[in-house]
């Protein structure tokens, strides 16, 4: 997928495009986004996602923090997965804030080439969000632009709607397979090694304990997890603890991974670990005997719980 940083970049055909934040590029967006391929492809024009590299609410309140579920980069990597010709980044200032719903469709979508527009369908846009999509259809048309408002992506029946804050609820409550579900791939923590405590090593589980590299990533829920883990190029079974570990110290929150069947230093490393299944909640043992005797048999469901994974 080719990445436009702005409007001079682009050539060729007008634009089909979409405009969002796309945390996740859940099910819902990739949804969104076959529409806009079709629509596309109807019209003999380009596929485009417009999105931000930071949070709105980061540039318009200092002190917001954003739980993310994609770092910037993997938000590009997975749209570079969906259905979509480019993808448009849109640098979001207090400048752009500003502009009201119609300034948007006419000085940057216009400039960049838009002739069609795709409207999520609870999607509001311009500044204070305070016009739907009958004010968005008139000043499209006003300038010869198409706007429509998407399809709401509707789930099986029985299924939970799709939305990034259900996600990241999921991961709040150690559901990882179901948020995995929903996002179309497992949820994944991405970061570099640091030195530890030894403490599991002195038990016989060395781990890696993990910095995550995006500050305002979601962690899941505390408890213990089987992972795939990659470094140096290689896939490794992991059992992964998120917590404050009780027995140790019960004060510091850790992401912290044991690789199974390895054994080698790796301070400093990048590393990238994705969830599979909750094993258990993190609790407190009467000693470090009892926490060993724990984690032999967590080690034994985990490599289990990984077999016959792809």
């Amino acid at each position: 997928m080719i990445i436009i940083r702005n409007a001079e970049e682009r050539r060729g055909n007008a634009w089909a495009a979409t405009v969002g934040f796309f945390d996740g590029v859940h099910q819902g967006h990739r949804f969104l986004i076959h529409e806009l391929r079709r629509l596309a492809d109807e019209r003999g024009q380009t596929a485009a996602v417009f999105t931000f590299p930071v949070h709105p609410r980061i540039v318009l309140q200092a002190n917001y923090q954003p739980k993310l579920l994609n770092s910037f980069d993997e938000k590009l990597r997975h749209l570079a997965t969906t259905e979509a010709d480019c993808c448009a980044v849109l640098d979001f200032t207090r400048e752009l804030a500003t502009l009201s719903a119609r300034e948007f469709i006419e000085q940057v979508l216009w400039q960049w080439g838009v002739r069609t527009l795709l409207v999520g369908y609870d999607h509001r846009f311009g500044h204070n969000r305070e016009e739907g999509f009958e004010a968005y259809a008139a000043y499209g048309e006003a300038c010869g632009m198409e706007v429509r408002k998407a399809t709401p992506y509707l789930p099986s029946e029985g299924e939970d709607a799709v939305s990034s804050s259900r996600i990241r609820q999921f991961l709040a409550e150690c559901r990882v397979e179901e948020a995995a579900q929903m996002l179309t791939y497992p949820y994944l923590l991405k970061g570099h090694i640091v030195g530890g405590r030894q403490i599991g090593r002195m038990m016989g589980f060395p781990t890696a304990n993990i910095e995550v590299d995006e500050p305002f990533k979601v962690w899941p829920g505390n408890g213990v997890y089987a992972v795939w883990v990659h470094l140096r190029d290689t896939r490794y079974k992991g059992m992964l603890s998120v917590g404050n570990r009780p027995t140790v110290d019960g004060q510091s929150l850790t992401v912290e991974v044991h690789l199974l069947h390895f054994s080698d230093t790796v301070y400093g490393e990048a590393i990238e670990v994705e969830f599979i299944h909750f094993v258990r909640q993190n609790r407190r043992f009467k000693d470090l005997e009892a926490l060993k005797e724990q984690l032999e048999i967590d080690r034994e469901e985990v490599d289990r719980l990984l077999h016959y994974e792809p």
